[in-house]
């Protein structure tokens, strides 16, 4: 039903219908109206359309169910919603119908209006999140006031249902007055200030609105994050994809790698640890430039859905930092912007490099005999894929040997494995959690959402995504002396590279004061120096801490592994999920379902200290 053209008894009826059928209507209504309705929720924001852009009808059409009024037949519209209010409140008990206007150009104040003797502690709760505005900017302060009237109507408009009818169909209207304060005088919006009142709006709109449904209704959402749309725009779908597509036109870690990195050791360790080679690194398979010049041909600014919107703002905004590093290879700049794209180093992870250094001895390698190479981890590899495979026939994945790369690494999905790669069979057991247990394992079940950013990651996603990937090692028993040291280690390098340490000195530091190997040493010292200097290893320290915390105040495990995304993502992952747009994970890792993995979860929850994580 895509359009109606009058509002005809018989037109009218067919909504009506297919509310009834489907519970779904989306369409244009006469005057360029719009109705859109999911799941026959019991209430309806609407908005009369002006001349002017005013800035609502963006605000309102990111909910769940919206009505925009045209520019005709206004009559028409009142028998509609006469006709809406009596079918929904006879199915739910009772409906609202919520209509936004704009008050004066020097309001500063928002009027909610309506039957505040019905409906208390609904108005009030409104109330209650639009006093919060005041946090929006400095300098501006908006007051909110209950007006208990019959005139819910901007002043002069005609009512969009009399008191009498809405009475008679077991419905309520409320009227909210906005203060124009996010445009000027000639209605010329605000950007960047109208998208974060939006969202504030929107937000504090849902609030209430869900506080009537859960009081006065029947229907059954567990949450006002449900109130949002369901069916994302096809603008949406467009902007992820084509985010997507720009994220996987190059590689980032692959490209700030050096190819190299065999001769440099063996030039470091034959000159007694004093001569360090340049770094060299692969062509760039992209030009910068051409590539940003994409990047900001998005119009991002033009997702009403908050949600989508503070998602794909924060994408394009990493992404223009990952491409101005890749220009700046071997670079101080490089070395600044690392600082920047990974928020640096708080004194909390400092504190707790520093504990764990102190309390936890560098341990020898094990014995030769128990020493794997990269084709056991190789093999260890494909065995977990068959593991994800048994739950979802549809899971490919690669493993590759190079000669070309330093580290053990997932990108896009596949597994990189250095071709001298030697561990422990009790390290390979961890890692294998670690790099396909947790990186390929968020990445395919990213790939099973809707959204592709969930694949290639919303932004700052990594430290969470590390801080899962050591927990994981811990779960399995592998998390050693020497990796928990390590991580300290990087975190200490990080921050003496900060303090102005080049590689020697780093190197020194490592090994004369904090006690590593000279091959321990090289490792971290390497890593941190790569590209002129990055400080992405803090992060597995930086994540392991933030996790710990997280779960000792309760939070679940499981949906953490749905794709990948930052801890400050999750109300945003709560809220799409329960708008359906977002679906729990695919893939489950196998450490989840042995016992002893769920007791040292529980020991995690119980206030384990992170030095004390090490397995025996």
């Amino acid at each position: 039903m895509p359009q109606i053209s009058s509002f005809s008894e018989e037109s009218i009826q067919k909504i009506l219908a297919k509310l009834e059928g489907d519970s779904n209507v989306n369409c244009e209504l006469p005057g360029n109206g719009w109705m859109h309705i999911e799941d026959n929720l019991p209430y309806l924001v609407v908005y009369r359309q002006v001349n002017e852009d005013t800035g609502i009808k963006k605000m309102i059409n990111s909910g769940g169910a919206y009505l925009i009024i045209g520019n005709e037949d206004f009559e028409g519209y009142q028998r509609l919603l006469k006709a809406l209010s009596h079918q929904l409140s006879s199915k739910f008990g009772s409906y609202m119908l919520f209509e936004m206007y704009l008050g004066s150009i020097e309001s500063r104040t928002f009027y909610i209006k309506g039957p505040s003797q019905k409906i208390s502690t609904t108005l009030e709760l409104l109330k209650k999140e639009l006093l919060k505005s005041s946090g929006l900017s400095e300098g501006i302060t908006l007051s909110a006031e209950i007006k208990n009237q019959e005139d819910r109507q901007a002043e002069g408009d005609v009512p969009l249902i009399s008191i009498k009818d809405a009475k008679d169909t077991g419905s309520l209207w409320v009227g909210l007055e906005i203060p124009p304060i996010f445009r000027d005088q000639e209605y010329h919006l605000y950007p960047l200030f109208f998208r974060k009142f939006r969202d504030f709006l929107v937000n504090s709109v849902q609030k209430a609105v869900y506080d009537f449904i859960r009081v006065q209704t029947t229907d059954p959402i567990k949450s006002y994050y449900a109130l949002g749309r369901k069916s994302l725009k096809h603008k949406v779908f467009e902007i992820d994809k084509e985010l997507a597509d720009i994220e996987k036109s190059f590689q980032f870690l692959w490209l700030v790698s050096p190819v190299n990195i065999q001769n440099i050791k063996q030039t470091f360790f034959d000159s007694h640890y004093k001569k360090v080679l340049n770094y060299h690194y692969r062509l760039l398979p992209i030009d910068p430039d051409i590539l940003k010049r994409k990047l900001y041909d998005l119009r991002i600014e033009d997702i009403n859905d908050p949600a989508m919107s503070y998602i794909f703002h924060e994408k394009r905004e990493e992404l223009d930092q990952q491409i101005t590093m890749l220009n700046e290879r071997g670079s101080k700049n490089f070395f600044y912007n690392s600082i920047r794209l990974y928020k640096g180093i708080n004194n909390e992870i400092c504190e707790q490099a520093e504990l764990i250094l102190q309390d936890i001895a560098e341990q020898e390698k094990t014995h030769i005999t128990d020493i794997c190479d990269a084709t056991y981890f190789q093999n260890l590899a494909l065995q977990e894929f068959e593991y994800f495979k048994s739950q979802d026939d549809q899971f490919t994945s690669k493993v590759h040997l190079r000669d070309d790369v330093n580290i053990m690494m997932v990108s896009q999905g596949e597994l990189y494995i250095p071709s001298d790669y030697e561990m422990s069979a009790k390290e390979a057991q961890a890692l294998i959690q670690h790099e396909v247990g947790t990186h390929v394992l968020t990445y395919y079940n990213g790939g099973k959402q809707p959204l592709q950013q969930l694949s290639v990651g919303l932004a700052d996603y990594d430290t969470l995504q590390e801080g899962l990937a050591v927990m994981a090692e811990y779960l399995i028993g592998g998390l050693t002396a020497n990796r928990l040291r390590t991580l300290a280690g990087r975190v200490v390098a990080g921050k003496a590279l900060m303090d102005g340490g080049d590689f020697q000195s780093i190197f020194r530091l490592l090994t004369q004061e904090k006690g590593f190997s000279a091959e321990n040493a090289f490792n971290i010292t390497s890593r941190i120096m790569q590209g002129g200097g990055f400080i992405k290893d803090i992060i597995y320290l930086k994540g392991l801490v933030l996790l710990r915390n997280y779960l000792q105040d309760g939070g679940a495990y499981e949906p953490l592994l749905a794709g990948k995304f930052s801890l400050k993502h999750l109300e945003v992952v709560k809220e799409l999920t329960e708008r359906q747009v977002l679906h729990p994970p695919k893939l489950r890792p196998s450490y989840l379902m042995n016992e002893s993995a769920k007791k040292r979860l529980q020991l995690i929850r119980d206030g384990l200290p992170i030095s004390q994580m090490i397995n025996p």
